[in-house]
């Protein structure tokens, strides 16, 4: 099945779903990621090299296809959300995606909530043209640091329904291709630390009956 995975950031992809990625990909599925804000400068955390950086993590994880957009960094609240949906409705045609990954539209970070809002919008696309295969399944995913600090008791907070088991070399590959990430890890007790990327790993698997899983939200799944 073709995966493609629609995130705001560059480390996103890795701190949501690497480890799910790159068992994925060794499965032999068809994985892309599709990057919204890529502009280094803007991002204070992370090392000028970030596109050397983001070569390597996808070199560690195995993913061969990217797509790449270049909206303002905590300010795609300012972009029209058309320009954001055609962009991502490109990159689900140019791949011919069957699944999409994004952030949980309840998510603190406006530039995640954006995405999402907008993935929302695109995957609907194989109603309106031709030629582009029917969604089988979208997933919101969380991001550490992020997704757990959506305050709003008003709102549908991220419930995982959909555990993948990752096992241990699952994780050690996750924090290896975040290490590639100049600036992105810290020091425990932070959730970006491994430490406690590890024990939400095994919070998630302790959920599924296994020792380490990556969790999400599955919001359609057509089978």
């Amino acid at each position: 099945m073709k995966y493609l995975f629609v995130v705001a950031h560059p480390d996103d992809e890795v701190l949501g779903a690497g480890a799910v990625i790159y068992k994925l990909i060794r499965e032999g599925n068809a994985v892309a990621v599709a990057t919204m804000a890529n502009h280094a400068a803007a991002r204070a955390n992370l090392s000028a090299t970030l596109q050397g950086d983001q070569a390597r993590a996808y070199a560690l994880l195995g993913i061969e296809k990217s797509y790449a957009a270049d909206f303002p960094n905590i300010k795609m609240n300012t972009v029209p959300h058309l320009e954001l949906v055609q962009f991502i409705e490109r990159c689900i045609a140019d791949f011919g995606a069957e699944a999409v990954v994004t952030h949980h539209p309840s998510d603190t970070n406006i530039d995640h909530a954006m995405t999402s809002g907008a993935v929302q919008a695109a995957v609907r696309l194989f109603q309106r043209r031709e030629g582009v295969p029917p969604l089988r399944e979208l997933w919101y995913m969380e991001v550490p640091s992020s997704t757990e600090w959506a305050l709003d008791s008003s709102a549908n907070r991220f419930t995982p329904n959909l555990f993948v088991e990752i096992g241990e070399e699952g994780v050690d590959i996750k924090l290896k291709a975040l290490a590639c990430y100049t600036g992105v890890m810290r020091p425990y007790p932070h959730p970006r630390s491994d430490e406690a990327l590890r024990g939400l790993a095994a919070w998630r698997g302790s959920q599924a009956g296994c020792s380490y899983a990556e969790a999400f939200e599955c919001v359609f799944r057509r089978i």
